[in-house]
């Protein structure tokens, strides 16, 4: 009967969760939440001895049914934005039903909670998931991650696109931003997992290394491509029409204006070590991590 649940374990930090779950707990106590069994991903779980529920968090009758008799949830936060808030609701309220004892969240860090905030529509369903954690009677570990290191290239593209344009283009100001790496964010997650009663109803702040600006990112970027990397901080409206004219989407441009104003006004300027202590060691740079995107 396994033990722990890994939700979104085909992707990119539910699967980084399995994998460093897996180096002190065998694989017959750890179940994977996938969508689909007959997925190339679902079959190498399962070949590997991992156990495969099957639901989605639109669907709570098979959250429910998925849950039954795990201990301990590491419960990744959905992907659609739009659909967020009722997803997470239908997974604590799966989850409380079907008896799990401790959920732990991935949640994102923010210092800004309000409607004023730029990105308060990315953060509502975190702040509200984890009320509902909390008040809901199970044991609860909250991880508030910063932004991902992979975001950096995300915003601004592969080693060919940032040698043509030599300039980081984005509306962040000198906003700074603690990015950690996702396979430390998900080593942290199943840290806790494997010690999750040292843990309980404790919320952690995991911030990478150091706050960075984006000025500092283009001068890392030149030392590491050995190219001379301006930065240029547009206003809103300059970077809106110029992403369009490189045929970017609508949906792409304001997700990266969001995040850039929430950067600009310092909402992940933050430089906790609780990354730190769960890890055990001092977190990657982000030097470290752009030398091999673009060394």
């Amino acid at each position: 009967m396994s033990k722990y649940l890994i939700t979104g374990a085909t992707g990119g930090l539910g699967s980084s969760a399995v994998a460093h779950l897996s180096k002190d707990v065998d694989a017959s106590e750890i179940s994977v939440l996938v969508r689909d069994a007959s997925s190339d991903k679902a079959k190498a779980y399962e070949a590997k001895g991992y156990e495969l529920r099957v639901a989605d968090y639109d669907n709570s009758e098979k959250l429910e049914a998925a849950f039954k008799d795990i201990e301990v949830l590491y419960f990744v936060s959905a992907s659609d934005i739009p659909s967020r808030e009722p997803q997470h609701k239908n997974v604590v309220t799966a989850a409380k039903n079907a008896g799990v004892k401790h959920v732990v969240y991935t949640s994102a860090g923010r210092k800004d909670e309000s409607q004023d905030s730029p990105v308060a529509a990315v953060m509502d369903a975190h702040i509200k998931t984890e009320k509902w954690l909390q008040e809901s009677g199970m044991a609860y570990t909250i991880l508030r991650h910063n932004l991902y290191a992979e975001v950096v290239p995300m915003f601004l593209g592969e080693k060919e696109t940032l040698l043509n344009s030599k300039t980081v283009f984005l509306p962040t100001g000198e906003g700074k931003t603690a990015f950690a790496s996702r396979d430390e964010l998900a080593e942290a997650g199943a840290t806790v997992l494997k010690n999750h009663q040292a843990h309980e109803n404790k919320i952690y702040t995991l911030d990478g290394l150091e706050a960075v600006a984006f000025t500092k990112i283009a001068s890392i970027l030149t030392e590491v491509t050995g190219e001379e990397i301006s930065y240029v901080s547009p206003d809103v409206d300059t970077f809106k029409t110029t992403m369009a004219s490189y045929g970017v989407p609508e949906g792409a441009i304001g997700m990266m204006i969001s995040f850039s104003l929430g950067i600009a006004q310092g909402e992940f300027n933050s430089e906790e070590t609780d990354l730190e202590k769960l890890l055990g060691r001092k977190p990657q740079d982000l030097k470290s991590f752009l030398e091999k995107v673009y060394g």
